[in-house]
């Protein structure tokens, strides 16, 4: 399943689910002779018996039919973290970064017959990684996300971008689509859209050979409804391309859309005009069972339980989440903070210029595939890092202008636990801060608040809306002890309910995300990770298996007011 809906009627995709030859080959940049496991693709090795622990490389294989001369495009929604793929013995494709989907270029002329897909995929911490790295969650190896072969046109569309906007009591919306030439010759190209009923018109295009071009629309849409939170309402965009003056299209692409608009004014958040309060978790994707590969019925139950616990927004940290479960959050009507992955890194691992250039890729990636997700309503960046630094700063700049340029339709957050030593607050249009009070600290939850607007008042956050983007403590599931110490349930759901307490009686913060939703598995890489029991950070409300902790029932009593 690559997504939730149906995204092209012309254009033949085919999912390659299913088992895969796998072998583990340690840093060897080698294709082997022969391969000793079978493994699921989508999935993650470590969920093999004799994989558990295993970091380093891994090539997959498996053969593809082709019942017919044409031309093919390979699609991965996300390997964890380096690929190298080759289609026939010839590599055709490269990528960094397990939470951002990438394609092949068009392979052309493929003959009819059996052919044979391998993908090299590195998972360990390594000099070229700036991302991926030793760090507060665990890094999973193997083809962790869907995969489809795509039976495509020499001109195609690569993505469309919907921009919705209400101006004098009426929707509008701005509609662009990029079409790559990938012919030898000049295409005289005619889009034809239709947004629900109502026809979308393009003007015509001549894309020369090897060129990429984005054809841009706009129009008034009457009798729609808003997206929102209590009404989710969603539109098929569906976009046909017509080449050379033919009468039957040639290729389509499908996205699902909604109406809906984002603000920041008089220090709130709003949605349609209407003043939001955020009340969500942070969630890593990350499950016993299936690692970082979650199936559907996975994410479902995530999302039930969130919904459950009165929760209305999520915050995906720290990296791009899963198509799937976004466009369920589309459905059900969540809000999303989804940020780049990046995540507690000084400015000396900063300064290595693979970093930024890494951030950037991801960023573009994020954003382009993500774009026309209704749910999503902040984009953030660079979760505590050196935003305290002059050097840390101008990273922050060039990224946060990046992310403006191509989408202007969203505020633009970053996480912080700088407190009074941050200089970047008049970057972002949201100043969200990571405060653990109670528990790395024995600071009063509400005092500490109160400061930290004051914080953002004087260092360049003055009118912008405030974010308690992470609170909470460790509870370890079935630990319970009338003594309430450190590590019970009893004590964390203590720490959250008085984070909660302070931060929903007071006008000014616009949202709360508790971390975290659910037990997860970390690494142990690093000195000071050794404190995390069993491996596993115990912050969640839910344990790793998705157990409610008591904890739970006091986030219901906050979120459902």
């Amino acid at each position: 399943m690559l997504r939730l809906f149906r995204t092209n009627e012309i254009r033949q995709v085919v999912e390659l689910e299913g088992d895969w030859d796998f072998e583990p080959t340690g840093q060897a940049d080698t294709i082997p002779e022969s391969y000793q496991y079978r493994i699921p693709v989508p999935g993650c090795w470590e969920m093999h018996p004799k994989l558990h622990t295993y970091r380093g490389k891994g090539v997959y294989r498996r053969t593809i039919h082709i019942a017919e001369k044409t031309a093919v495009r390979l699609l991965f929604k996300g390997v964890s973290h380096t690929a190298r793929v080759f289609f026939d013995g010839v590599e055709v494709a490269q990528h960094y970064n397990a939470y951002t989907p990438f394609t092949s270029p068009l392979i052309a002329d493929i003959e009819a017959g059996e052919h044979e897909l391998v993908v090299m995929v590195d998972n360990s911490f390594n000099e070229d990684s700036k991302l991926h790295i030793a760090n507060d969650y665990y890094t999973y190896g193997g083809i962790i996300r869907p995969v489809g072969i795509e039976y495509i046109e020499p001109v195609y569309i690569k993505h469309l971008q919907f921009t919705p906007s209400y101006v004098n009591g009426q929707w509008q919306a701005s509609i662009a689509a990029v079409v790559t030439n990938t012919s030898t010759s000049t295409a005289q190209v005619q889009l034809q859209g239709l947004l629900g009923d109502t026809p979308i018109t393009f003007p015509a295009a001549h894309i020369q050979a090897g060129e990429t071009t984005m054809i841009r629309t706009s129009g008034e849409f009457h009798k729609v409804q808003a997206w929102s939170n209590g009404s989710p309402a969603l539109y098929k965009l569906q976009v046909q391309l017509f080449r050379d003056g033919e009468a039957q299209a040639s290729d389509d692409l499908i996205e699902r859309v909604g109406f809906r608009t984002v603000t920041t004014a008089n220090g709130r958040i709003q949605v349609n005009g209407e003043d939001i309060v955020l009340k969500g978790f942070n969630r890593h994707e990350d499950h016993p069972i299936v690692g970082a590969s979650f199936p559907y019925q996975l994410m479902v139950q995530d999302m039930e339980l969130m919904l459950e616990a009165g929760s209305n927004a999520v915050r995906t940290s720290h990296y791009p989440n899963d198509e799937r479960f976004l466009d369920l959050c589309d459905e059900r009507g969540i809000y999303v903070w989804e940020e780049n992955h990046a995540r507690g890194l000084d400015i000396e691992h900063m300064r290595d210029p693979r970093f930024q250039e890494q951030c950037l890729v991801c960023n573009e990636e994020m954003v382009e595939n993500h774009y026309n997700h209704p749910s999503i309503i902040i984009w953030g960046i660079l979760n505590e890092c050196a935003s305290n630094t002059p050097e840390g700063r101008e990273m922050y700049r060039e990224q946060l202008a990046q992310i403006r340029g191509m989408d202007q339709s969203r505020p633009l957050t970053y996480a912080t636990h700088h407190r009074e030593h941050d200089i970047c607050f008049d970057l972002a249009d949201i100043i969200s801060f990571n405060l653990y009070p109670q528990w790395y600290t024995d600071e009063d939850p509400g005092e500490l608040v109160d400061r930290a607007r004051g914080w953002a008042e004087t260092l360049g956050g003055a009118g912008k809306p405030i974010i308690m983007s992470e609170f909470g403590g460790d509870g370890f599931y079935g630990m319970r002890d009338a003594s309430r110490v450190r590590g019970t349930e009893e004590r964390q759901a203590d720490i959250i309910e008085s984070n909660l307490a302070a931060y929903t009686s007071r006008p000014y913060i616009s949202g709360m995300f508790i971390w975290q939703f659910c037990d997860c598995r970390v690494v142990e890489d690093l000195g000071w990770l050794f404190s995390r029991a069993g491996t596993q950070n115990s912050k969640g409300i839910v344990d790793k298996y998705r157990r409610p902790k008591l904890a739970f029932e006091v986030v219901k009593e906050y979120f459902r007011q």
